[in-house]
């Protein structure tokens, strides 16, 4: 049987490197969001002064 050559490939490397991939980019949504609230308040209160 015709066994296709991507199902041969050794996927732990890959893996590997999307799921660091993906926790780098939940950190730097995450950063980002919290620079995004820090601001946010900054800005209120020096409107109100």
């Amino acid at each position: 049987m015709y066994q296709p050559l991507l199902l041969d490939a050794n996927w732990n490397n890959g893996v590997f490197m999307i799921v660091i991939f993906a926790i780098v980019c939940v950190v730097l949504v995450g950063i980002l969001i919290n620079f995004m609230m820090s601001g946010k308040k900054k800005e209120d209160s020096e409107t109100t002064e």
